[in-house]
C-alpha cells in the first residue's frame, strides 16, 4: 500500500515538473520577449542617433496587433503598422486616371476590333498552310487588370488594399496567351538598326508583349542570365543584360517599400512553342525562332545585328522562364511623357555628366522648374534610393501621367537592369541625395524601420519573393546587399543632418491627426 501511493507520488511530480518545462517556461519566455518587442528598443540599429523625434518613435512602434513571431509573419506585421496605413484624402474623379465608363467603352471597341482582324488572320494563316489556334476573348468588366486600370490615382498604381493586384499576378500566371507579338518600340525599328550606336535600341532585349484570354496584355522579358552570376566588371551599365528576376524584384520591394509605383510584376514559366510560336499573327516574329542542335525551342532579337543565333534565347525544350510585366492604360486615354532624369548618365565610353564633376549641382536643379517647388525633387529621391537599394544605374528618364501635372508620382518603370551586382554598392546612383541632402519624413521613418531586426528589409522581402511561382527570386546575397545598401542611406541622412540640421533635410509629407492614431497627408510641400 505504501508502496503504491509513493508510485502514485512520484507520478504526479513527474507529470508536474514536466509540466513546469515543456508549458510554463516557455509561456514566461514568450511573454518575456513580447514585453521587449514592445518597447522603443535603442538598440536597434537606425542610423540617425539623436535625430529621431518623439513622434517618429511613437509611429515607429506602432502596430495594430500584437502578436508573436511564431503566429505571425515579418510582411504581415510591417502592412499593419501606422506608416503603412497612411489616410489618403477622398478621391474624386479629377484624382483617378480613368472613370468607369470610358474604360469599357475603350476596351469594347478594342476587343470587336480584335476579333475582325482575328478572323482575318486565321483565313490568311489558313490559305498559308498555317494553323493559328482560335482562343475566344473573355472580355470581363471585372477583369483583375481593368480593376488595376481603374484604381490608379494621383498618389500611386494602386491602393494598399486593393485585392485586384494579387488577382492580376495570379492572372499573369496562369491565364491563357491567346497571342504575342513585338513591343510597339521593337516594332517601330522595323527590324533596321544602328550598329555604330553605343547604346542598343530595345530590341537588344527581346520582349514580347503577349495577350491573355480575358484581354489583359504583359510584357514578357525572357529568363537572359542565372540568379547566381553578377555583371561583369568591365560591362557598361548600359550594355547590362536585362534581368527577368530584376524585374519581379523590384516590383515587390516597391511594395515593401509602400511607393507603389512599379506595375504588378510576376513570374512564369512560358511555352515558347505553344504560347508564342504557334499563336503570333505576326510573321516577322516567326522567322527568327529555330531549333537549337539540343533540340531546344530558340528565338532571338529582331535587330538586324543580334539576328544571329549566338544572342538567342532557349527553352528546355519548349519552357522559359521570364517576368510578365502589367500594361498600364494606352497612352490614348491615359496619356504619359517621359522626361529626362536630372542625374541622367553619360552614355558614352568617355563622356561624364555635369552632376558627376559638380558638387553643388544640386543648386541649380533647384532653381529650375518643376524641382524649385512641390514634390518632383523629392520624388526624385525616392526614386535614387529604390535604384540605389536594386543597383540600377541606367535611369536615363521617367515618366509622369499628365492628368496629374507636376505634382503627380514618378513612374519607376524598366528595372531589368536592378540586381546585378551583390558584391558592389554603386554610391553615385544616390547623387541626389547626396548632393540636394532632402528626404520625405514618410520616406525616411520606413526606411528605419526596415532597418530593425523586426520588420528587417531582406526578411520581408524574402517572405514576399516566395509567393512568386519562380521563387528563389534573388539569392540570398543579393537579399543581403539590400540591408546592406540600406544601412548605407541612413548613413547618408544622417550625415546631412548632422551639416544641416534635421529641419533642413527632413521634409515633412504628412501629418498626424488629432487623435496621434490617424495619418494624413500634408497637402502642400515645398524643398
Amino acid at each position: 500500500m505504501r508502496r503504491d501511493r509513493l508510485l502514485v507520488a512520484v507520478t504526479l511530480l513527474s507529470l508536474l515538473a514536466a509540466d513546469v518545462h515543456f508549458v510554463l517556461i516557455p509561456r514566461l519566455k514568450t511573454w518575456y520577449h513580447l514585453s521587449r518587442e514592445s518597447c522603443a528598443c535603442r538598440g536597434d540599429n537606425v542610423s540617425l542617433g539623436d535625430h529621431v523625434t518623439t513622434t517618429d518613435l511613437w509611429l515607429l512602434n506602432q502596430s495594430s496587433t500584437l502578436v508573436s513571431a511564431e503566429q505571425d509573419s515579418k510582411l504581415e506585421r510591417l502592412f499593419r503598422h501606422s506608416l503603412y496605413n497612411i489616410h489618403l484624402p477622398e478621391l474624386g474623379p479629377d484624382d483617378l486616371i480613368l472613370q468607369h465608363e470610358e474604360l469599357m467603352n475603350y476596351h469594347k471597341r478594342k476587343v470587336n476590333r480584335w476579333e475582325r482582324l482575328k478572323k482575318f488572320y486565321i483565313e490568311a494563316a489558313a490559305a498559308s498552310n498555317i494553323t493559328i489556334p482560335d482562343h475566344p476573348v473573355t472580355f470581363d468588366p471585372e477583369a483583375s487588370w481593368l480593376r488595376f486600370h481603374l484604381g490608379i490615382n494621383r498618389y500611386a498604381l494602386y491602393s494598399r488594399d486593393d485585392s485586384s493586384i494579387d488577382r492580376l499576378l495570379k492572372d499573369m500566371q496562369t491565364a491563357t496567351v491567346i497571342s504575342a507579338d513585338y513591343t510597339q518600340d521593337e516594332k517601330a525599328l522595323k527590324g533596321a538598326c544602328d550598329c555604330s550606336q553605343v547604346v542598343k535600341p530595345s530590341g537588344l532585349h527581346l520582349k514580347l508583349a503577349l495577350k491573355l484570354q480575358d484581354f489583359g496584355k504583359a510584357m514578357f522579358k525572357p529568363m537572359r542570365q542565372e540568379r547566381h552570376e553578377e555583371t561583369p566588371d568591365n560591362f557598361f551599365y548600359f550594355v547590362d543584360f536585362q534581368r527577368h528576376n530584376a524585374e519581379i524584384a523590384a516590383f515587390h520591394l516597391d511594395r515593401v517599400l509602400d511607393f507603389r509605383r512599379v506595375p504588378p510584376v510576376s513570374g512564369r514559366l512560358v511555352n515558347v512553342t505553344g504560347e508564342i510560336l504557334y499563336i503570333t499573327h505576326n510573321q516577322d516574329l516567326r522567322n527568327v525562332f529555330f531549333t537549337s542542335p539540343a533540340n531546344n525551342t530558340c528565338f532571338f532579337a529582331k535587330c538586324l545585328y543580334v539576328c544571329k543565333s549566338e544572342y538567342a534565347v532557349c527553352g528546355h525544350p519548349d519552357l522559359l522562364e521570364g517576368s510578365m510585366s502589367a500594361y498600364l492604360p494606352g497612352l490614348s486615354i491615359a496619356p504619359r511623357i517621359s522626361i529626362p532624369n536630372p542625374w541622367i548618365r553619360s552614355y558614352s565610353f568617355t563622356g561624364r555628366e555635369e552632376w558627376e564633376v559638380n558638387p553643388l549641382y544640386c543648386d541649380t536643379i533647384k532653381k529650375l522648374y518643376p524641382y524649385s517647388s512641390g514634390n518632383r525633387l523629392l520624388n526624385i529621391i525616392d526614386m535614387a534610393i529604390f535604384d540605389f537599394l536594386t543597383g540600377n544605374m541606367d535611369r536615363h528618364h521617367y515618366e509622369i501621367f499628365t492628368k496629374f501635372g507636376d505634382e503627380g508620382f514618378l513612374l519607376h518603370l524598366d528595372n531589368a537592369r536592378g540586381f546585378g551586382r551583390y558584391s558592389h554598392d554603386e554610391m553615385s546612383i544616390l547623387a541626389p541625395l547626396t548632393q540636394c541632402c532632402v528626404i520625405k519624413r514618410s520616406t525616411l521613418l520606413r526606411l528605419k524601420l526596415l532597418a530593425r531586426s523586426k520588420y528587417r528589409l531582406s526578411d520581408v522581402m524574402r517572405e514576399s519573393l516566395s509567393r512568386d511561382p519562380l521563387t528563389p527570386v534573388l539569392t540570398e546575397a543579393h537579399l543581403e546587399a539590400l540591408d546592406r545598401r540600406l544601412e548605407n542611406v541612413l548613413r547618408t541622412v544622417g550625415r546631412c543632418v548632422k551639416k544641416l540640421g534635421e529641419t533642413q533635410v527632413v521634409v515633412t509629407d504628412f501629418v498626424e491627426s488629432q487623435s496621434g492614431t490617424t495619418i494624413h497627408p500634408a497637402t502642400h510641400n515645398r524643398v
